[in-house]
């Protein structure tokens, strides 16, 4: 059993559940992945391994360091790699076994990763949620920022202070999604619900770990 899968966001739709229950679902293009390498304890300190998405990419989008790696597992074409661990219970992979998506099955907890869209600059209201100022009565704080530390002491903003800045375009997990079908012929994945990252944007599928 394979502890997770490697693919690509097709989009959302709706499907209906045999007691007419309609379930939002997100699409995933997911595998055919490979396994390009294998990590043990012995020789690396863990035990994990390095996965592979299987999609047609031209030489030139690979560099050569990579190309050379994936040459040793058989591979060609996977320039979107990640790597999972291994838990007891999860199989022996070894280097160049093939993931598919037909390992998941209907109901089964899934985790997915992805990198969220990003949405640019931003100010404090819209990226953190605060409530701003009041529009009437003269006011003039609307959408500022207030306070971000005392004067004298001390003296200096502290980390990991609320302010503008970039929104988005951060790793985002959404753990404990249901699988709601699985298309073997296909290689799709259907999870309930809503999936981090745009369109086409590639996402790591794992087994929940909560």
């Amino acid at each position: 059993m394979s502890p997770g899968i490697l693919g690509k966001k097709i989009g959302m739709t709706q499907v209906f559940r045999p007691d007419g229950q309609v379930v939002p679902v997100t699409l995933l293009k997911a595998g055919p992945c490979v396994v390009v390498q294998r990590k043990t304890p012995a020789t690396d300190g863990y035990d994990a391994v390095q996965v592979g998405l299987v999609e047609y990419a031209k030489p030139s989008r690979i560099r050569k360091p990579a190309a050379g790696h994936l040459k040793k597992a058989g591979v060609e074409g996977a320039k979107f790699l990640r790597e999972l661990r291994l838990e007891p219970g999860n199989g022996d992979l070894k280097m160049g076994d093939r993931i598919l998506v037909d390992e998941f099955k209907p109901n089964d907890k899934v985790d997915v990763i992805g990198v969220s869209k990003g949405r640019g600059f931003a100010g404090l209201v819209k990226r953190h949620h605060f409530g701003g100022g009041a529009d009437t009565h003269g006011s003039m704080f609307h959408r500022a920022a207030g306070s971000i530390g005392a004067s004298s002491f001390p003296s200096r903003v502290f980390p990991g202070m609320k302010m503008a800045g970039q929104m988005g375009a951060g790793r985002v997990t959404v753990r404990n999604l249901e699988v709601v079908q699985v298309d073997a012929e296909d290689n799709v994945l259907m999870v309930k619900g809503a999936v981090p990252g745009p369109n086409g944007g590639y996402v790591l599928v794992r087994r929940a770990k909560r």
